[in-house]
């Protein structure tokens, strides 16, 4: 039977619409500039990952991989941007603990979701934290520590780069392990709070090991554990504060790889594989190791679990300390 012109023009009218609605696919995939989408400062120890991945993951891809820096909003901004934009495998962000772990439960209105608005691709680094002490505070071990503090309950001033941050909610999850009273002083970034815990303003703090090692090398901080699961092979004398006392303590910085919601599968593969590869050069390795992060590479899923367990653990946290921004 023959079909009407209406209803074929109907039909046609239909087919054209799926394929414009349908996302492109790996085919060909990539054919031009691939972005990747940082939402902090640049400069920072964020963006120099974005970049060391970059130039290895365009080797592989054959396309040039760029990165843009897009800070603001407590990395909000940048994550934003990302979830709106097409899912075709060209603007990637490089997720942090804040985008995806730390910020869902933190503020109270957040324009994006960082699960449904986003697929995984790949982790890319671990970093740990430093607990650090002023020089003149009389402890020399996180059990001394945790003995002064309860001696002298309220007296422990905790100093952090600001509120919210993965150095704050380190120093929470601690004192609430530790069950100490060490009340919390935020600043704007981590060298005034660093300039204080030298002068012993404040008494302990958390901090990123690539801003904080000098100053322990130099004497002028002193080092009592690293808050990752395993040493630093920076300080390989210093032990886990799971060795120092608090088995289930783990807090770890992370980047990894995201795109926006709807990516087709084989476009994630194939950003996935060239990310897995990139990680595995021993160039790329060296100049990790020399930030004091530890790259890793990651199956989607094993990323999407990662990210989903993150979330609960700092969501706890930030319940139970009453922690929220605006």
């Amino acid at each position: 039977m023959e079909m009407g012109r209406g209803v074929r023009g109907n039909l046609l009218a239909l087919v054209f619409a799926l394929a414009w609605a349908v996302p492109a696919v790996a085919d060909g995939f990539p054919s031009r500039t691939i972005k990747i989408v940082v939402p902090a400062a640049a400069g920072g120890p964020t963006h120099i990952t974005a970049q060391l991945l970059a130039e290895k993951m365009q080797v592989s891809l054959g396309q040039p991989v760029i990165v843009e820096p897009k800070p603001g909003a407590g990395n909000n901004l940048g994550a934003e941007f990302v979830a709106k934009s097409p899912p075709d495998g060209y603007t990637l962000l490089l997720a942090t603990t804040g985008t995806h772990a730390i910020n869902q439960t933190l503020f109270k209105h957040l324009p994006f979701d960082p699960i449904k608005d986003f697929e995984p691709v790949s982790l890319v680094v671990q970093y740990p934290l430093l607990l650090v002490v002023s020089p003149d505070l009389p402890v020399n071990s996180v059990k001394e520590l945790i003995d002064y503090a309860k001696k002298n309950p309220g007296k422990l001033n905790r100093a952090s780069g600001g509120n919210g941050t993965s150095m704050h909610l380190s120093g929470e999850l601690f004192v609430h392990q530790a069950g100490i009273d060490a009340p919390h002083v935020p600043y704007r970034g981590s060298a005034p709070a660093l300039n204080d815990l030298m002068g012993n303003h404040v008494q302990l703090m958390f901090d990123s090991m690539i801003t904080a090692l000098p100053l322990v090398e130099g004497g002028k901080l002193r080092a009592l554990a690293v808050t990752g699961k395993k040493r630093s092979p920076l300080l390989p004398n210093i032990p886990t504060l799971a060795e120092s006392g608090l088995p289930d303590y783990e807090a770890t910085g992370w980047t990894g790889i995201v795109v926006p919601a709807k990516t087709p599968p084989d476009v994630i593969a194939t950003l996935n594989a060239a990310i897995v590869q990139a990680l595995k050069s021993p160039e790329l390795q060296q100049a990790f190791e020399k930030q004091a992060a530890e790259p890793v590479g990651s199956t989607p899923a094993e990323f999407g679990a990662f990210i989903r367990k993150e979330t609960d653990k700092w969501g706890k946290t930030i319940r139970e300390a009453g922690i929220s921004v605006e």
